[in-house]
């Protein structure tokens, strides 16, 4: 930092750590490990809605608090009530809202006390804002942490947020895990998928909501890949309630003989799943972001992406992936297959080590926590807890 930081303590409210793995989780969790390095584990409290007990796995030791043993319908009065009475309590120096809803409590906390607060908007959630208590609270946070272009352009656009609230913290992963390898044999043997296949891969829950990830549009796709590269399997990783109607769409296009369900795969064999594949394609159309888009390039494969939404931003708009139109079939199929002969004009898909590299620099875990330092650097002169001989930048982009 400029300065001598004077930050003592930072209060974060999040959905879940444990009890589920989306984007907004495991951004969570870069969340707090990158703080945990800039103003000491020891600063930071911990308030997670739907876990009863902290993770397990975490690098440092947490202050934690956790609603998951309350009623789910009790849970949200019950986790708005303690966050307020523990600020209140604790008159921490910043509230980080990990989700949107979160702001609503932070407002009023704030009101109360003058507590400052910032918010995180991902995606969807932040998109097309109708409630008036929730745009109230959006507008009340003292700076908004967008995780793409995409949805801070929107946020300016929808509700003319000033420019400067509105700011990039862009999604992370941790390239000490996803890491080029071998084609995994346990795998092909577990799937039946022959060592000459080309296989596609797709990591996505599988729900009505979750449609807009594109794997539809990759089956429909599907028999045109398969008639220029015959020798092509899909794998689509992930489990929910949409799968009976996936199975029926499967067999409707009567290529059930190379499509594998692979259904919940634990975190730690999602990036055996990345090495097998020779292309990861999500051609969603409404991504705030899309952590998975990371990890498989530092896995070293390419990335077939949606140009509409925040997909557009790990992929570098189109200089490290393939950004097709997700509601053209025909697009789709002709980058896939374009892809999987080598033939499609982009030589840094088929350069697995620059690949990689280029996502690391670009969205590493030591870029995010520089960028969140950049922000509590310019937090801290804002309000008195630095002593700051210029103003710094505030990374925007």
């Amino acid at each position: 930092m400029a300065g001598k930081s004077t930050i003592k303590e930072i209060h974060i409210w999040v959905p879940e750590l444990v009890a589920m793995k989306g984007g907004i989780q495991v951004f969570s969790g870069h969340l707090l490990e990158a703080l945990a390095t800039i103003v000491g584990s020891e600063s930071i409290r911990v308030f997670s809605k739907s876990d009863a007990q902290p993770p397990t796995d975490a690098k440092f030791s947490l202050k934690f608090r956790g609603s998951g043993r309350w009623p789910e319908r009790l849970r949200t009065p019950q986790f708005a009530a303690r966050v307020i009475l523990e600020g209140l309590r604790h008159h921490p120096d910043l509230v980080i809202a990990t989700p949107l809803n979160f702001t609503v409590a932070a407002r009023w906390l704030k009101k109360m006390t003058g507590i400052p607060y910032w918010c995180i908007a991902h995606g969807i959630e932040a998109w097309n804002l109708r409630r008036n208590d929730r745009i109230a609270g959006i507008r009340a946070a003292d700076r908004i942490l967008a995780v793409s272009s995409y949805t801070r352009a929107r946020l300016l656009r929808e509700q003319l947020f000033p420019p400067d609230q509105v700011c990039i913290l862009p999604n992370s992963f941790y390239a000490d895990v996803f890491r080029p390898g071998p084609k995994p044999q346990s795998l092909m043997r577990r799937h039946a998928i022959g060592a000459r296949k080309k296989v596609i891969l797709t990591v996505a829950r599988l729900a009505e909501p979750g449609r807009y990830k594109g794997y539809d549009q990759i089956l429909r796709a599907f028999p045109r890949i398969r008639q220029a590269v015959p020798d092509v399997h899909y794998v689509l990783v992930g489990k929910g309630p949409d799968r009976p109607r996936i199975e029926g769409l499967i067999t409707e296009l009567g290529v059930g003989d190379s499509v594998t369900l692979a259904g919940y795969v634990p975190d730690a064999e999602l990036v055996d799943y990345y090495n097998l594949c020779d292309v990861f394609a999500m051609p969603s159309k409404g991504e705030g972001f899309g952590i998975v888009y990371l990890e498989a390039m530092a896995c070293g494969k390419p990335v077939l992406a949606g140009n509409a939404g925040g997909s557009a931003d790990p992929l570098q708009h189109g200089q490290l992936g393939v950004l097709v139109d997700p509601d053209d079939v025909d697009a789709i199929a002709e980058s896939v297959i374009g892809i999987l002969k080598a033939t499609y004009p982009l030589p840094v898909l088929y350069r697995p080590e620059e690949l990689r590299t280029r996502a690391i620099a670009a969205f590493g875990f030591e870029r995010f926590r520089s960028t969140l330092a950049e922000h509590l650097n310019d937090f801290a002169c804002r309000h008195g807890k630095a002593r700051c001989s210029q103003q710094p930048e505030s990374a925007l982009t």
